[in-house]
């Protein structure tokens, strides 16, 4: 992992951006990418997506919209201990899902003057869940559930098709779909799905969807901002990022841990963390050499911790911490800090933030009954993770009777008369005159 020195340096705001690490120029080239990927579905359909499976895939002939079969098999065929599991982690986060759906309100203006606050779900959505270096039944859970606790009817799930699995979505995803009761599946995946789902396809009986929503590459991510404008998106949860700030008294076998978990989802992932402890920085550099070395994806681990989105960075003080950490925005932020309760309050810009060294990403991505699909590249300054209200639209429901109108006639002809729109005035005064 690289060093970067920020010690002795007043930075502004603009400098601080600047110095976050980030692979930029992957970034831009996977939007290029993307949004020919989506055009072309857009264009040529079932032809373009079943191109983009032998090419991306390696999978040629398959069903892309699976069998119902096939979700009943893999169901019967989950092991009861990672049912077991799946059914917790689906209890977890209907409970906090079900927090994020607020109460209707209305608001009584005058005598006869109402307006009611509603949220209305949208009626269909395209859930993607990846399938390419890893299998993500968990995001089959974060996906779904709070599209179900918002009260959307319709839920189209998609999913790459398996080389290895004949063509098929992998087994684990099709049961948990099954499990939550989706029985419209697309083996499909890439930038490809997330073009199909926004724009659909005829010859799949696979209709347009309302909102797209699930974690990715960052070619899904790229995809999402192709679609935006034609359907609705949650954030573009792209390639996983941890920002750790540790102090003098964190543990560095925790923290370089919790850095190697991250880095093994994908190459692209990114790895920070923010200290004003030398000493600490070079312990977790030597752990986290060890620890990568011995995990399963070693190679992966090694190029996601080498790439230009992962480094350690000193800092003088807290306050410096705190200033990073707002502008790099993680998707995760871990606070390995001896006040991190209190500390959590003043980081204000993350995903999602994970307080003491007892509560690890890891926790959040599967059973901590938050959810794991969690903006990215610096989205967490201004956008949300996914949550029930990503499918919930805010509607104003307006009522007012003949005495409220007339309260308010000549304050709203005068103002139409102002802007020098009459005929919104006379359509209030149509209503006094015979």
């Amino acid at each position: 992992m690289r060093t970067i020195d920020l010690r002795g340096r007043e930075l502004s705001p603009a400098d601080m951006l600047a110095a976050v690490p980030r692979a930029t120029q992957a970034r831009a080239e996977a939007l290029d990418t993307a949004a020919r990927l989506v055009d072309d579905v857009r264009e040529r359909g079932e032809d373009a997506l079943r191109e983009q499976a032998e090419r991306f895939d390696r999978v040629v002939g398959h069903a892309v919209r699976v069998p119902e079969a096939h979700l009943a098999e893999a169901l019967s065929d989950l092991t009861p201990t990672v049912r077991a599991a799946l059914e917790e982690a689906i209890r977890r986060v209907r409970l906090a899902s079900a927090a994020q759906v607020p109460a209707p309100q209305v608001t009584r203006i005058g005598e006869g003057a109402t307006i009611t606050q509603r949220w209305q779900p949208v009626s269909r959505v395209g859930v993607y869940i990846p399938g390419g270096k890893a299998v993500y039944p968990s995001s089959v859970v974060m996906n779904v559930v709070p599209a179900q606790v918002a009260g959307v009817q319709q839920i189209a799930l998609a999913s790459p098709p398996q080389a290895d699995q004949d063509g098929r979505v992998h087994p684990t995803i099709l049961a948990a779909a099954a499990l939550l009761g989706v029985s419209e599946v697309y083996a499909m995946g890439g930038a490809g799905a997330i073009g199909a789902l926004a724009h659909g396809v005829a010859s799949l009986g696979l209709d347009p969807v309302d909102v797209v929503s699930g974690p990715g590459n960052n070619y899904v991510a790229s995809a999402k901002r192709a679609v935006a404008g034609v359907v609705g998106t949650d954030s573009e949860a792209g390639a996983t990022e941890i920002l750790v700030v540790a102090d003098a008294a964190s543990d560095p076998r925790l923290i370089a841990a919790d850095l190697v978990s991250q880095a093994e989802h994908d190459e692209q992932a990114s790895a920070v963390l923010v200290t004003d402890a030398v000493e600490i920085a070079e312990q977790v550099r030597a752990e986290v050499e060890r620890q990568a070395a011995r995990t399963r994806h070693s190679e992966r681990v090694a190029a996601a911790l080498s790439g230009p989105q992962s480094a350690i960075v000193l800092v003088d003080d807290r306050a410096a911490a705190i200033a990073f950490s707002n502008a790099y925005a993680p998707e995760h932020l871990e606070l390995h800090l001896a006040d991190a309760e209190e500390a959590a309050t003043v980081f204000t810009s993350a995903g999602a933030v994970f307080v003491g060294d007892q509560t690890p990403v890891s926790l959040g991505d599967y059973m901590a009954g938050s959810n794991h699909v969690l903006p990215t590249g610096g989205q967490a300054r201004y956008a949300p993770g996914l949550g029930a209200y990503t499918f919930l639209r805010p509607q104003q429901v307006v009522s007012y009777d003949r005495d409220a109108l007339a309260a308010v006639r000549d304050g709203v002809v005068a103002l139409a008369d102002t802007e020098v729109l009459p005929a919104h005035g006379e359509a209030i005064e149509a209503r006094f005159t015979a």
